[in-house]
């Protein structure tokens, strides 16, 4: 049984060229967005194994569309697609519940291989950066660090230094905005930082990211 895809992209010759790669393989194109809200309808109605999405499909139109899908009952697998290695798209798709991202210039075999390991709920490879990011989000600090944080604490630093919004830390760690503010202030109290810039530098400073 072939793989059903749906490719969500605001750029025609974009869509173009992946229903091109795809051909003459076991994943099938079922459907193609131009939008975050038809991607989403789509998504719901045609019920994908797998969807390749934008990252920006009108400013962040994509990840707004990831996030939405996540409210609803969909079993559908979510590739983020993008022009950048750009880690700050990297871990807002991590926050939001992305299963894999993509570079649009990925070869044929890359983006088959990357269809294939997510339907089949391979964990991400530490390998690629998705991966590599997903596991620094997730980690817990080591027993024998002498910072000034608690574990959690290093945790939401680590989402503010990789430029994620208070939102998408909460979303990322199950815990609510509010709960995220009163940690953003005690770190900022704790390592004497002015705002969420210098918290960053401080963090890269101590390799946390």
């Amino acid at each position: 049984m072939p793989i059903s895809v749906v490719v969500a992209d605001d750029h025609a010759v974009v869509r173009q060229g992946i229903a091109s790669l795809l051909k003459d393989s076991d994943v099938e194109l079922v459907g193609e967005a131009d939008g975050a809200k038809d991607a989403v309808a789509k998504i719901l109605k045609l019920q994908p194994d797998a969807v390749l999405m934008d990252v920006r499909m009108g400013a962040n139109g994509g990840l707004e569309a990831l996030e939405e899908l996540r409210k609803h009952d969909t079993k559908t697998r979510v590739i983020m697609l993008s022009s950048y290695d750009n880690p700050t798209y990297v871990a807002r798709s991590v926050a939001l519940g992305a299963n894999e991202y993509v570079l649009k210039d990925s070869s044929r075999e890359e983006l088959l291989d990357t269809i294939h390991r997510v339907v089949r709920g391979d964990e991400p490879s530490v390998d690629r950066l998705f991966g590599q990011i997903q596991d620094l989000m997730s980690r817990k600090r080591e027993p024998d660090d002498d910072l000034p944080l608690t574990v959690r604490e290093v945790q939401v630093l680590r989402h503010i230094a990789l430029g994620l919004s208070n939102r998408e830390i909460g979303l990322s760690l199950g815990i609510s905005v509010e709960t995220v503010k009163e940690h953003v202030q005690n770190i900022l109290r704790k390592i004497d930082a002015t705002d969420r810039t210098q918290a960053a530098v401080w963090a890269v400073r101590k390799k946390l990211v």
